[in-house]
């Protein structure tokens, strides 16, 4: 498939204007159409519900979009459930999946009436000395172990995962929680991730509805929601076909009428948390190229690094890059496109066909919507960058302002040392 920026040369330049490079812009048209999209692949289902995971794009107005769609939040830790119920989530709009959990997460969790993912059978106690009782709605997080496949490809390996519980613990746990008073019970599992096969959410839906009949059968309990997890994928490489998430609705709902209905089980509500399929593609980094090397090879330095945007940095991973204004030029350089930290990992690509760049020229990095922005970091005392939405209507905002020196020194307390704290307020 070809790449394209939502974004024109022009709007990012209008953009500029106001907020210097480097910045997150985040594309609200797609967004909303991508979340409706989704809802109608699994309309088929009277409970479904997406989950968008709040590690992925932690901001407020994008969660406040994302809920005017009918979305709930699938929170990790402590500031993650503070955001969401500070943007109106509350109760069951609330998926808490944690593990190593602090006491103090599993407490506000189970305050805000959050649908509590247990990844561990020694979380029942730890749940009930924190909150004092088992709530009636209950989840515990499987992990079936071994490899998982798909037409005997190896996706990936849940037994080398830290997550969930063993097909016995499950067993075990859904009958310990049923004697501790839980009427409600739901199942997670997240079994590959960013797979960009259509098979991969039918085959773990098969997975996960096998094991409910038989939970239900073995204990008793009442399975309310199957919660899919993520793992469906976008095409980050221009030669990958993206995922039809229709089509992968329809496999769901063969795999739902083909086991679950036939138990009795039609009620069960499917739960989703794609927060890279949801916001991925509709988040681009933009940025300026401030430097040129001619050495080894060539070098396109730019005023973002791996501080904005780790993935590549640390997974090898692949996001297209286009040279804004240029995109009908041909790709005839070859360049590793750099920030500037003090790591020789800190590159955005390397050896990448692109047309010629120019000192001021502005670079749109790809599918930055998710996992983008929330990775970044401090190190060489790098600042976080801004975050931008742009509207439908064309109109744009700035949603999260960048760093500035005075935020990174916030945190430290100036007493008795000799520096003074107003050298570092710039």
């Amino acid at each position: 498939m070809e790449k394209k920026p939502f974004v024109t040369y022009e709007k990012a330049q209008e953009i500029i204007n106001q907020i210097p490079t480097p910045f997150h812009l985040y594309d609200e048209k797609g967004i909303r159409e991508n979340a409706r999209k989704l809802k109608q692949a699994f309309a088929w289902n009277k409970g479904f519900r997406e989950y968008f995971a709040v590690k992925a794009t932690p901001n407020p107005f994008i969660l406040q979009v994302l809920k005017e769609e009918g979305f709930g939040v699938d929170c990790s830790s402590y500031t993650e459930l503070l955001m969401s119920k500070a943007c109106g989530f509350t109760g069951e709009d609330i998926m808490f999946s944690s593990n190593v959990t602090p006491a103090e997460d599993m407490k506000l969790a189970f305050e805000l009436g959050a649908n509590i993912n247990l990844d561990d059978i020694t979380h029942i106690e730890f749940l009930e000395r924190v909150a004092g009782k088992i709530p009636e709605t209950i989840c515990c997080r499987y992990n079936p172990g071994g490899s998982f496949a798909i037409n005997n490809s190896i996706m990936d390996t849940p037994g080398e995962a830290k997550y969930g519980l063993t097909p016995p613990q499950m067993t075990e746990a859904f009958r310990t929680l049923k004697a501790k008073g839980a009427k409600h019970f739901g199942i997670h599992a997240f079994l590959a991730s960013n797979t960009v096969a259509l098979e991969y959410y039918p085959k773990l839906a098969r997975i996960l509805f096998e094991l409910a009949v038989q939970l239900n059968k073995d204990t008793g309990a009442h399975i309310k929601f199957i919660n899919l997890s993520g793992g469906v994928g976008i095409p980050y490489r221009p030669d990958q076909e993206p995922n039809d998430i229709i089509a992968i609705g329809e496999g769901v709902r063969q795999a739902f009428e083909e086991i679950l209905v036939p138990a009795g089980m039609g009620d069960v509500a499917i739960y989703t948390e794609l927060g890279r399929f949801v916001l991925a593609p509709y988040g681009h980094l933009i940025s300026t190229c401030i430097h040129k090397k001619h050495t080894h090879k060539e070098y396109i330095g730019l005023d973002a690094c791996a501080a904005n945007l780790m993935r590549p940095a640390i997974y090898g991973a692949y996001h297209h890059i286009t040279v804004l204004g240029k995109e009908a030029q041909p790709c005839t350089e070859t360049y590793d496109v750099t920030g500037g930290l003090c790591e020789n990992n800190d590159k955005f690509a390397i050896d990448r066909k692109l047309p010629k760049i120019e000192i001021g020229d502005v670079l749109a990095i790809h599918d930055t919507g998710a996992h983008g922005f929330s990775m970044g970091y401090n190190y060489n005392g790098k600042l976080r960058s801004a975050e931008v939405l742009l509207h439908e209507d064309g109109s744009f905002g700035m949603i999260r302002r960048a760093e500035t020196p005075a935020d990174y020194f916030a945190t430290f307390d100036f007493t008795g040392l000799f520096i003074q704290k107003e050298d570092v307020q710039e």
